[in-house]
C-alpha cells in the first residue's frame, strides 16, 4: 500500500485493410499499441516524440539494397495505404489510457526500455533458483538501441533474425508498437514493407492450412497488389514482426514440419513461421520476434542472428523521464471530464518533483519501477488520487485493469494441454503467499516462504514444467528482492498494495480451503453421486425387512450435503469476520486514511506512525478488505473472467450476505474520521448502491473533521451517501481543505444534513455562491451552519444573505472570524429581517467597529425569532461595549447581545462559550490580536469586581479572571 505501465498482448484480427471502424471495448487488445494519427497526410510531422537509448528512426538500409523493390506506382500506393491503415488501427487507445485525457497519446510518453544483447551460451546457462535478481550486463556487450538491432554482428555477418525476450511487464509490446509506427511514419527507412503478425492470432487458426499470401491478404487487404512482388524478390526489403512467440508451438524437425519455399502453398500457420525462420521461405526477409524467456528455446539458435533481452527501466533516469512525460500531459485536468470539474489540486510538476525525490531516496520503489508496467501503475494511481475521477473508476478497477493489460489472453504454457491461464496460476500461487502474509501480518518473505507457496501440491512432471515457466516469465512481475536495510535477502511484493489485492483475490476466488472443507467436499460429491441409488435401495429394503436402522441411514444420506453446505457457510462467515475486524482494527497511532497513505508512500511523504512498543514487523492491511469488496463488483468480475479467474454469482451473493451480517453488528460503532472514510471507501469500491444503502441506513453522524477532502474523497462520499434517503443529524467537515468544487460534489450529502460544520476550510467568497444555492434548494434540511474561520469577507456575505432570505430551515449561523468587517455587518443588519427563522447569529471576531455592531444589534433586537447575537472580540471601544451591554440587558424582548464576559457587575452566562471559542482557535487566530482582546476583557472583569459588593459575584468574577489569565499565559509564547 506504500506505493504501473505496461500494455497488453496484441491480437491482430482480420480486416485491417478495411475501412476504419469505431473503437469498441470488445476489440482484442491490439489497440494498446496505439499511435495517434492526426491530419490528412499520413506521413506528415508526428507528435512530439522522445526517443531514448536510441531509436529505430534513421536506420540505414543494408548495403547492396540500392533501388526500391516495390517501385511500381500501384505497389507504392498499396504500401502507402497499408501504412495509413496500420497507423489508424494502432491509434486506438484502450479504456485504461483514456483516463489521462481526450487528447492523450502514447507516442508523447514513450521511453525505450534498456535492451541488452545476449549470447546463446548465456541463454543456456542455468538461471537463479528464484530468477528475481537481474544479472548485470557482461563486459563488452553494451545496451542495444533499436536502430542497431539489424546491424551486422561482431564478426561482420549480416543479421536477419532478431529475438527480443523479456519477462512479463518489461515492455515488449510497446517496443513492437514503436517499431511499427516508426515504419508507418517513414522513420524506419531500412525496410520498404513491414508486416506484423500476432502469434496469438495465428495460434487461434489451429492446424487449418493457409498460405502466407492468404494470411497477409486476409489481414492487410491493400497488400494484395504487392504479394506477387514479395515472392519474386524472396522477401528482400521486408520485415516480418512476430509478436508473442510463446503462443505458437513450433516444430523445427523435418519429420514434423516439412520444407516449403512457396509463399502460396497452404500450410498450418506454425509451419509457415518455421519455414520463414529457417530462411527457406523468403530467405532475404528480416524477422523480429518477441517472446517470453521460457519460449526462447523453441527457435534453434542457428536460425537467430541476435538475441536481445528487454531489461525494462534499469536506469532511474529513465523512470523519471517516463513520469515527467506521463504526468505532465496537458489534458489530465478538468478537460478530461468536461467543464465544471475541478482541476487537480496538486500541480503535475510538483508531483513529478516529489516522485523524483522519492525515487532517489527510496530504493524499493525504484526497484518496482524497474518494470515499465509498474511505472504505468504508479501514474494511474497518482492520477486516480489527484485528478477528477471518471464515473465508475475505483482503485480495485485500476489494479484489475493493470492485470488485464499485462495478462489478457496469456496462457502459462501453450504446449500444456490444460491451457491454464497465467493469471489463474498467479492467483493460486502468489495469492496464497500474499494471503499468508496478510494472515501473519508480514510483508517480507524468505526464500523458503516463496518455495513453500510455489511448490505446494506440485507432484507431476507437467506441474513442475508449469512452475518452471512461471518462474522464468512472471515471478519477477509479482516479487522483487528487498533492498531495505535490515531485510536484505528477503523478498517483497513489487508494489505493497499488490499483496493485499492478490490476497483478496485468493479469498474471493475460493482458493483458500481448510482440510475439513476439502475432505467434506469430496465426501459430499461422492454421496451426491450414489445417494439417489442407495436411497432407493434402502427404501425398498425398509419395506421388505424389519430393519429399524435403515430409515436412519436414509436420512443421514440426505444430511451429508447439508452439513457440507453449513461448513462452507461458516467458512464464509469466518472470512467476513476477519475482513470486518481488519477494517475496524483500532490503531491509536494510525491516523491517515488509506488514500493518503498510498499518496504519501508514492510521493515520499512520511507515512503513518507506529506505537513505540509495537513490534517493528507488525503491519496493517487496510486495503485488503477494501479490495475484497471491490473484487465483488460486477465490472471487476467481468474483467477477471477474461483473465481466466471467474467468480461465481452465487459465491458473490453468499459473500455479500456474510459481509452484510458482520457489518450490521460492527458498522454502528463510532469511528474516527480517517477510519470512517476508509469504511465509506470500502462501499465505494463495492459499487453496490443497494448493499450500501441497507448497511449505512443506521449512519446518523458523518464526522470527517481533519480529513483532507481531495476531489476523489468528495466523489467517494457523494457516491456512497448521496443516494440515501434518511437525514444525517450532523455532517462535520471542519479542517478538510474543502474548495468550491468539493462543495458542489458533496451537495447531495449536504442537503441531508441538519447540522453542517465547515469551519477552517479557507472557503472564500466564491464558495458562498454554492452555499447560497445550497440554502435555497427546496430539499435543504440544514438547521445549524458553522462557517467560522473562513475568509468569506463582505463579498461572500452579500451572497449568503440571498440564501438566508429564501431559506426556511436554518436557525443557527456562525460567521465567527470570517473577515466581514463593518461592511459585512452592515449588510447583515440591512437584510436580517428577510429571514424569519434564524435564532442565533455569531459574528464575533470580525474586525467590526462600534457603528456597524450597534446597527446589527438593533436589527437583531427587532427580529421576530432571533434570540442570541455574538459580537465579542470585535474592534469595539469601551463605550461601544457598554452601549451593547445596556442594549442586550434592556427589557422588552428581542435578541440578547453578547459583547463581553460581563453583564453590568455580574459575569455573563456566556463566558464559557466565549473562552471556549478562544481555547479551540488559539492555534489559528492571530495571537497578538487575541491577547489584546483578552486584556480588555480582563479589565472589564476587574472593573466589575471592583463595582460589586456581593461576595458570590466577586467569587464568580475571580474564577473567570483566572480562566482569562490562564489563556494569556498560553499566549505568552512567540507571536505569530
Amino acid at each position: 500500500m506504500r506505493w504501473v505501465r505496461h500494455l497488453p498482448r496484441a491480437s491482430w484480427v482480420s480486416g485491417l485493410g478495411r475501412a476504419p471502424q469505431p473503437p469498441d471495448e470488445r476489440i482484442p487488445f491490439l489497440i494498446h499499441w496505439s499511435w495517434p494519427f492526426k491530419g490528412e497526410h499520413p506521413h506528415g510531422p508526428p507528435r512530439a516524440f522522445i526517443p531514448h537509448h536510441g531509436s529505430s528512426a534513421g536506420s540505414a538500409p543494408p548495403s547492396g539494397r540500392k533501388e526500391k523493390l516495390f517501385g511500381s506506382i500501384s505497389a507504392a500506393e498499396a504500401i502507402q495505404q497499408h501504412r495509413r491503415n496500420l497507423a489508424e488501427w494502432f491509434s486506438r487507445l484502450p479504456r485504461e489510457e483514456r483516463q489521462f485525457g481526450p487528447t492523450f497519446a502514447l507516442d508523447t510518453v514513450h521511453v525505450d526500455p534498456v535492451i541488452r544483447e545476449s549470447t546463446p551460451d548465456e541463454l543456456l546457462r542455468p538461471s537463479a533458483e528464484l530468477s528475481l535478481e537481474h544479472q548485470p550486463s557482461p563486459a563488452g556487450l553494451p545496451p542495444l538501441a533499436l536502430s542497431q538491432l539489424f546491424d551486422p554482428d561482431a564478426c561482420g555477418r549480416p543479421v536477419q533474425t532478431v529475438v527480443l525476450y523479456g519477462k512479463v511487464g518489461t515492455g515488449k509490446s510497446t517496443l513492437v508498437r514503436k517499431m511499427v509506427l516508426d515504419w508507418c511514419y517513414e522513420r524506419l527507412t531500412a525496410f520498404e514493407l513491414l508486416i506484423p503478425f500476432s502469434c496469438e492470432d495465428l495460434s487461434s487458426l489451429g492446424p487449418a492450412p493457409a498460405s502466407l499470401c492468404q494470411l497477409v491478404a486476409q489481414r492487410y487487404t491493400p497488400l494484395k497488389e504487392v504479394l506477387p512482388l514479395m515472392a519474386a524478390s524472396a522477401g528482400s526489403g521486408m520485415l516480418f514482426v512476430l509478436h508473442g512467440l510463446e503462443r505458437l508451438n513450433l516444430n523445427f524437425q523435418l519429420a514434423g514440419t516439412g520444407l516449403c519455399s512457396d509463399p502460396e502453398e497452404p500450410q498450418a500457420p506454425a509451419a509457415i513461421i518455421v519455414n520463414l525462420l529457417r530462411k527457406y521461405m523468403l530467405p532475404k526477409a528480416s524477422i523480429l520476434v518477441t517472446t517470453r524467456p521460457s519460449a526462447i528455446g523453441r527457435i534453434p539458435s542457428k536460425y537467430v542472428g541476435r538475441y536481445g533481452e528487454i531489461c525494462g527501466f534499469s536506469d532511474t533516469n529513465l523512470q523519471k523521464l517516463y513520469f515527467q512525460l506521463r504526468l505532465n500531459q496537458p489534458d489530465c485536468g478538468q478537460a478530461a471530464w468536461g467543464a465544471g470539474v475541478s482541476a487537480t489540486p496538486a500541480q503535475p510538476d510538483n508531483l513529478v518533483q516529489m516522485l523524483s525525490r522519492n525515487l532517489e531516496g527510496h530504493h524499493q520503489i525504484a526497484a518496482a519501477c524497474f518494470l515499465p508496467s509498474y511505472c504505468w501503475l504508479v501514474c494511474a494511481t497518482l492520477h486516480f488520487l489527484h485528478a477528477p475521477t471518471p464515473a465508475g473508476q475505483t482503485l480495485t478497477s485500476i489494479y484489475t485493469s493493470f492485470l488485464r493489460l499485462n495478462f489478457s489472453g496469456e496462457t502459462l504454457d501453450s504446449t500444456d494441454p490444460s491451457n491454464l491461464s497465467l493469471m489463474a496460476y498467479a492467483a493460486r500461487t502468489m495469492g496464497k503467499l500474499a494471503y499468508e502474509g496478510v494472515s501473519s501480518r508480514k510483508t517480507y518473505f524468505s526464500e523458503e516462504d516463496v518455495h513453500g507457496c510455489l511448490e505446494a501440491g506440485v507432484k507431476t512432471e507437467e506441474e513442475f514444467q508449469l512452475l518452471h515457466v512461471f518462474r522464468r516469465d512472471a515471478l519477477r512481475f509479482f516479487l522483487a528482492p528487498c533492498v531495505e536495510p535490515g531485510h536484505l535477502g528477503t523478498f517483497v511484493f513489487t508494489v505493497p498494495a499488490m499483496q493485499e489485492y492478490l490476497a483478496a483475490l485468493y479469498i474471493v476466488l475460493g482458493l483458500r480451503k481448510t482440510t475439513l472443507q476439502r475432505v467434506g467436499k469430496e465426501v459430499a460429491e461422492l454421496v451426491g453421486r450414489v445417494g439417489e441409488d442407495v436411497s432407493l435401495m434402502l427404501g425398498i429394503m425398509a419395506k421388505l425387512l424389519p430393519l429399524r436402522a435403515l430409515p436412519l441411514l436414509f436420512n443421514l444420506l440426505k444430511v451429508v450435503p447439508r452439513v457440507f453446505g453449513r461448513v462452507v457457510s461458516k467458512s464464509r462467515e469466518a472470512v467476513a469476520q476477519a475482513m470486518v475486524l481488519e477494517m475496524f482494527r483500532e490503531e491509536d497511532y494510525y491516523n491517515d486514511d488509506v488514500l493518503d497513505q498510498m499518496g504519501a508512500s508514492i510521493l515520499g511523504v512520511e507515512g503513518p506512525r507506529r506505537h513505540p512498543d509495537e513490534p517493528p514487523e507488525d503491519e496493517v492491511f487496510e486495503l485488503f478488505p477494501i479490495f475484497m469488496g471491490g473484487l465483488l463488483s460486477a465490472h471487476n468480475r467481468a474483467v477477471l473472467a477474461q483473465l481466466g479467474c471467474p467468480i461465481k454469482n452465487l459465491d458473490v451473493m453468499e459473500n455479500a450476505q456474510a459481509i452484510k451480517k458482520k457489518l450490521g453488528k460492527l458498522g454502528r460503532q463510532v469511528l474516527p474520521p480517517s477510519e470512517l472514510l476508509d469504511y465509506l471507501f470500502f462501499h465505494y469500491e463495492f459499487q453496490n448502491q443497494r448493499f450500501s444503502a441497507e448497511v449505512l441506513s443506521s449512519l446518523r453522524q458523518l464526522n470527517l473533521a481533519g480529513v483532507r477532502m481531495t476531489p476523489l474523497k468528495c466523489t467517494v462520499v457523494a457516491a456512497v451517501l448521496g443516494s440515501g434517503r434518511h437525514a444525517l443529524d450532523e455532517v462535520n467537515l471542519a479542517s478538510c481543505q474543502l474548495d468550491p468544487a468539493g462543495l458542489r460534489t458533496l451537495t447531495p450529502v449536504l442537503l441531508r444534513a441538519r447540522k453542517l460544520g465547515l469551519q477552517l476550510n479557507s472557503l472564500g467568497p466564491e464558495a458562498c455562491r454554492d452555499l447560497r444555492d445550497l440554502l435555497l434548494h427546496d430539499q435543504c434540511q440544514i438547521t445549524t451552519l458553522r462557517l467560522s474561520n473562513n475568509p468569506l469577507t463582505a463579498a461572500g456575505v452579500a451572497l449568503l444573505v440571498e440564501g438566508l432570505a429564501g431559506n426556511t430551515s436554518l436557525t443557527h449561523l456562525s460567521l465567527l472570524h470570517t473577515g466581514l468587517g463593518d461592511k459585512g455587518l452592515e449588510l447583515l443588519a440591512a437584510q436580517l429581517d428577510h429571514n424569519q427563522k434564524l435564532q442565533e447569529l455569531n459574528v464575533a471576531y470580525n474586525g467590526a467597529g462600534d457603528t456597524a455592531a450597534l446597527a446589527l444589534a438593533r436589527a437583531a433586537r427587532k427580529h421576530p425569532s432571533l434570540e442570541l447575537l455574538h459580537l465579542y472580540f470585535n474592534e469595539l471601544s469601551s463605550e461601544g461595549r457598554q452601549v451593547l451591554r445596556d442594549l442586550g440587558s434592556a427589557t422588552g424582548g428581542g435578541a440578547r447581545v453578547v459583547a463581553s464576559l460581563t453583564e453590568g457587575a455580574a459575569v455573563s452566562e456566556y463566558w464559557s462559550v466565549i473562552l471556549g471559542e478562544v481555547q479551540r482557535n488559539l492555534n489559528s487566530w492571530d495571537r497578538t490580536r487575541v491577547r489584546r482582546h483578552l486584556e480588555l476583557l480582563l479589565r472589564d472583569l476587574e472593573d466589575s469586581r471592583g463595582a460589586t459588593l456581593k461576595p458570590w459575584r466577586k467569587a464568580q468574577l475571580l474564577r473567570v479572571e483566572g480562566e482569562v489569565r490562564a489563556l494569556l499565559e498560553q499566549l505568552g509564547g512567540p507571536r505569530s
